[in-house]
């Protein structure tokens, strides 16, 4: 897998044959190990551990119903009441991020409602703030920790 432009986590690795999964600490249970699931993985530790986010209030694959079609979004984070506040959207590296990635957290966002949208693909990090009132955003130079969200 290729180094991401995130800080090293103690990852738990296995292989079975072919098959390589990685520990999900927000699932608990190893999933595979796929080039996507390497940056989700990265990015969910780095909100942890150096943004201060709690393990309780964070999801992976939360399905939203869009459109009578299932999706899932790849982490969704809750504020203190439990309502989500954040969504981020994991690409794998060799993935640019265009207004195609933006416009599918966009569409997630239409059942969530959050105030924060994250894109990542393990190299290049966006994250911007909603602000509804006003019908605009705002791109952020750093990702907010735990406590500036809420």
């Amino acid at each position: 897998m290729l180094e991401l432009n995130l800080p090293p986590f103690d990852k738990k690795i296995i292989q079975d044959g072919d098959k390589v999964s990685i520990f999900d600490v927000i699932r608990r249970r190893y999933v595979a190990l796929t080039p996507e699931e390497w940056v989700r993985q990265h990015f969910v530790h780095f909100l942890i551990d150096e943004k201060g986010f709690p393990l309780s209030h964070m999801s992976n694959e939360v399905q939203v119903k869009l459109n009578g079609m299932s999706r899932r979004c790849d982490t969704v984070l809750y504020d203190k009441s439990l309502q989500p506040i954040l969504i981020a959207e994991y690409k794998a590296p060799t993935v640019d991020i265009t207004q195609k990635v933006f416009d599918q957290i966009c569409r997630y966002n239409i059942v969530l409602h959050v105030k924060y949208l994250i894109v990542s693909n393990g190299l290049s990090h966006y994250c911007c703030q909603i602000d509804y009132e006003n019908g605009s955003y705002t791109f952020l130079p750093d990702i907010p920790t735990y406590e500036e969200l809420t």
